[in-house]
C-alpha cells in the first residue's frame, strides 16, 4: 500500500483547490477508530483511480482552519473538489461500493 500525499492548511489551495481535475481529500485522525477502518479503502481507491483522480489525506487535528472554512463537523470526512469547487462529502465510515457510487459520477 503505497503512502498517500498529506496536504496541510498552507499546501490545500496548491494542492487541492488550484487543480482543474477532481481531488478527493480524506479527513481524519490518528486518534480515529472508523478512520482506521476507511484508510484501506482509500488506498485502494488511489490506486483503482490512478491518473483520474488526486487522492491526499489531511489530519484534522493539525489543520483545524480548513475544518472550520468547510464546516467538518465530524471526522473520518472525504471530500471531492473539482476545479477548486466541493462536489461531494461524505462523512463517516462507508463500505468501498458506496463510495464509489457516490463519488465516481464527479469523474
Amino acid at each position: 500500500m503505497s503512502e498517500l500525499q498529506t496536504v496541510s492548511e498552507s499546501s490545500f489551495q496548491n494542492e487541492v483547490l488550484d487543480l482543474a481535475g477532481p481531488v478527493l481529500v480524506d479527513i481524519s485522525a490518528v486518534w480515529c477508530g472508523p478512520c482506521k477502518m476507511l484508510d484501506p479503502i482509500v488506498h485502494q481507491l488511489a490506486e483503482e483511480w490512478q491518473g483520474k483522480v488526486k487522492v491526499v489525506k489531511l489530519d484534522a487535528d493539525e489543520n483545524p482552519n480548513i475544518l472550520m472554512q468547510y464546516g467538518v463537523m465530524g471526522i473520518p470526512t472525504l471530500m471531492l473538489f473539482k476545479g477548486g469547487d466541493l462536489k461531494e462529502r461524505l462523512t463517516g465510515f462507508l463500505p468501498k461500493n458506496k463510495l464509489v457510487e457516490r463519488l465516481s459520477p464527479h469523474f
